[in-house]
């Protein structure tokens, strides 16, 4: 019991130790999109940092995906720790060394500058994104996977609640030098903290431990090496043998397509969610309005590690996507900030449902050893398309449908219920977006591969390290 107790351990303490990591990047994530908005007041620069963020997620996921296979989980989430530092110290110096005036102009190479540094750190956290989910597979016993998976939710909403009220603050107190200073020290505790942590090596018997909330356990493993890395692919990035991996699970690479293509209708809520926000409040009460809704997020995965997902986790998953396509056609229809919060609210309480349905699904039918490599294939394949949406969606919002709700054909024809002006271009951009979601979600709950992909689940022995 006290090795189960110590590996149950194990996992709190580094659920907790991200929770520090993901504050310190979504500080600065927020942060540097509220900054450049208020300072260029640019609808396509925002635009522009979130397509620079998503094209780096997607081309660094596989290669950060075999980093973590091959080697030691902790090394990795050290290195990514201490790169993220580096960057946000390099980052101060050129906000302190430049005068203000030159961060006030959308095509000036200081802020961008600034941009590629901030978001080159934030990305390198995105290996214990990778880490974390594998850690659940080594760590915790299958059959109560998802409901870990819903921890990892609620320390990804605590997050966002801690930080979405801070970040607005900070840029309102004292530009993007409070929110560095403060990156920096949170950052350096996490790393301090994750230098006592000793990641076990040695199995793990399956037990029922108090230490988990009721209904999880601990995993069995014969004799893995969780913490260390796989002897299989020692090395190699071996796109090659991850791709045949994923083939071989009937319906995955549906699940992982279809995930592709949520995130391409995602990144207009990357792309116009800010500015439309900040277009109807302050940047600080949009920081807090934040703060509130992001327990939308806490609450919906303290019910996920309480519940679980079912019997049938692919279901949960495309139920849940109706319920968010359903929510961004719905909200936009009135410039409201009390319709506005509410339906992101709902939009944040599903989407733990969501995301430890991927996670769940993946732990189950994917090899322990292959599983670096295919969460890192999935998030780069399923941010691959983000980019472009976000790319292009600025200047078409920008010149396209901010003037046709403004003086033009939109304003004349539905204006008189919809409202006008460039809110009003930004809400009906929303709006074609549900709709479209709505139709895919649907589709794909008649497909085949929605079929295949649910009986594989239901029937698959659970992936164990070793």
């Amino acid at each position: 019991m006290g090795v189960i107790h110590g590996h149950v351990r194990v996992f709190y303490q580094l659920l907790v130790n991200t929770l520090l990591v993901s504050v310190t990047n979504y500080t600065v994530w927020f942060a540097i999109t509220f900054y450049t908005y208020l300072e260029t007041r640019s609808v396509f620069a925002t635009g522009v940092i979130s397509g620079i963020f998503l094209v780096m997620t997607a081309l660094t996921g596989i290669w950060f995906g075999s980093l973590v296979d091959n080697h030691p989980k902790k090394l990795m989430m050290q290195i990514s720790s201490g790169v993220s530092l580096a960057l946000y110290a390099a980052a101060l110096v050129l906000y302190q060394a430049m005068p203000r005036s030159s961060f006030r102009d959308p095509a000036g190479v200081p802020l961008w500058v600034l941009v590629v540094l901030l978001m080159v750190g934030v990305i390198a956290g995105n290996i214990r994104t990778i880490v974390l989910p594998t850690m659940v597979t080594a760590l915790i016993s299958a059959g109560t996977r998802d409901r870990a998976n819903g921890l990892l939710g609620t320390a990804s909403g605590v997050s966002f609640l801690v930080t979405s009220v801070i970040s607005g603050l900070l840029v309102a107190l004292g530009g993007m030098f409070w929110v560095l200073v403060v990156a920096l020290v949170v950052l350096g505790l996490s790393v301090a903290h994750l230098s006592f942590v000793r990641v076990p090596a040695g199995p793990i018997e399956a037990s029922t431990s108090p230490e988990l909330p009721a209904g999880i356990t601990a995993a069995a493993s014969p004799a893995a090496s969780p913490a260390g890395a796989s002897a299989a692919g020692a090395g190699k990035i071996d796109l090659r043998g991850t791709i045949r991996v994923i083939s071989s699970v009937p319906g995955l690479p549906a699940l992982i397509v279809f995930s592709a293509f949520n995130n391409l209708l995602g990144g207009v809520f990357m792309a116009l969610l800010d500015a439309y926000g900040l277009s109807m409040m302050s940047v600080q009460g949009w920081g807090l309005l934040w703060g509130v809704l992001s327990t939308g997020f806490i609450v919906g995965g303290l019910l996920v590690s309480r519940t679980g997902l079912g019997r049938n986790p692919v279901r949960v998953l495309l139920l849940v996507n109706i319920v968010c396509w359903g929510v961004t056609l719905l909200f936009p229809l009135r410039e409201s900030v009390v319709w506005l919060a509410a339906g992101l609210y709902l939009y944040m309480l599903v989407v733990p449902y969501a995301e430890a349905a991927e996670q769940t699904i993946l732990q189950k039918v994917v090899p322990y050893e292959r599983q670096g490599r295919v969460f890192g294939f999935a998030q780069s394949v399923e941010q691959a398309a983000s980019p472009l949406t976000a790319f292009l969606i600025s200047p078409i919002a920008q010149f396209v449908f901010v003037p046709f709700m403004t003086d033009g054909a939109g304003a004349r024809l539905i204006g008189s219920w919809f409202g006008t002006g460039a809110a009003r271009g930004l809400a009906l951009v929303f709006v074609l977006t549900g709709v479209v979601g709505l139709i895919a979600t649907a589709i794909a709950l008649r497909s085949r591969p929605y079929r295949r992909l649910s009986n594989r689940y239901t029937t698959a022995e659970p992936a164990v390290a070793g």
